[in-house]
This record gives C-alpha cells, sequence and structure tokens, in this order.
C-alpha cells in the first residue's frame, strides 16, 4: 500500500478520542485513523440489512433481494 498525506481538521475531543483509542490498540494514529476510515468507506447500504424483514408478498425476496432492489433503483 502506498501512504499519502492528508490533512483533516476534526474536533479537538474527537481527536483527543482517537489518540486514546490507538494507544489501547497499540497502533499509530495513523494506522487507526486509515483502519477506522477503511471500514467506515467499506460500509454496505444500511438499507439492505431491512430488506427481506418485513411481509412484502414476494416469496422470492429472500433469495432475490439485491436483484429485486437493482431492479427497483435502475427501473429494470
Amino acid at each position: 500500500m502506498v501512504a499519502v498525506s492528508t490533512i483533516v481538521h476534526i474536533p479537538k475531543e474527537l481527536a483527543e478520542r482517537l489518540v486514546a483509542e490507538a494507544a489501547k490498540r497499540d497502533l499509530s494514529i495513523d494506522e487507526l485513523a486509515a483502519n477506522l476510515l477503511a471500514a467506515g468507506l467499506s460500509t454496505p447500504d444500511p438499507l439492505e440489512a431491512f430488506i427481506g424483514s418485513i411481509h412484502s408478498g414476494r416469496e422470492d425476496l429472500g433469495r432475490r433481494h439485491r436483484a429485486i432492489k437493482s431492479e427497483m433503483t435502475e427501473g429494470g
């Protein structure tokens, strides 16, 4: 992985929490920040967890939820 420098301005309280958590995990602040950003940016669609959790009348929703979601959002 090639590292690049980026300046991010965050509230003082958040910076303090980041420093404390990095120390707790025995990581550098850069490592922890990169890990947290990577995890946050790769989070799936939060609504996907609810797909199929309510009776919709569709028998295939549990098996085809991604295809059905795609059909509904892309029009076809």
